[in-house]
């Protein structure tokens, strides 16, 4: 018993660890795919993106992990986002998570869920993101991806975790 406990457990881990090395990896490299393919790459949301894949593919645990970590690897490889930002978007990201997994309790289905932790947390990120302008901690737009993208991008991560989490659950 104690065997095949470890075995699972080791299975869980090194998914796990290979995920997040892939999520780095995609984090740093996003800077110079947007320079080679000419595209803004950042308008996919590339921490979110990483950590829809992590809230399907791997455990509640390791997506908090993939929320607070990114952000710090991007910072302190790039510089980018500043601090201030840099603890934003980690805050921002791992309340995603934690409405996620209070939502899905709560609600039925997957798609509300997500959809209205994904809208939380944003809204939740422009309030703080606005005060930390008004006090000049940050000293940049409020918006920089357009909302519609914002929106379309909202909705394709929405459908991709339903479909996979539905796939993931049987």
């Amino acid at each position: 018993m104690n065997t095949t406990n470890t075995v699972y457990f080791s299975r869980i881990n090194l998914k796990s660890i290979l995920f997040d090395a892939a999520a780095l990896a995609f984090i740093y490299f996003v800077p110079a795919l947007s320079h080679l393919l000419n595209l803004p790459v950042y308008l996919i949301e590339p921490m979110r993106l990483m950590l829809i894949l992590a809230l399907v593919h791997t455990t509640k645990q390791n997506a908090y992990i993939v929320a607070l970590t990114l952000p710090l690897f991007s910072f302190l490889i790039s510089a980018h986002p500043v601090l201030p930002k840099m603890l934003l978007i980690a805050f921002e990201l791992s309340l995603n998570v934690f409405l996620f997994h209070l939502l899905i309790k709560k609600l039925r289905g997957t798609f509300l869920p997500i959809f209205l932790s994904i809208i939380a947390s944003k809204l939740v990120y422009y309030s703080i993101k606005f005060g930390m302008i008004q006090f000049a901690i940050l000293k940049s737009g409020l918006i920089s991806t357009p909302i519609a993208i914002q929106i379309v991008m909202v909705l394709i991560f929405c459908f991709y975790l339903t479909y996979f989490y539905k796939l993931k659950k049987n």
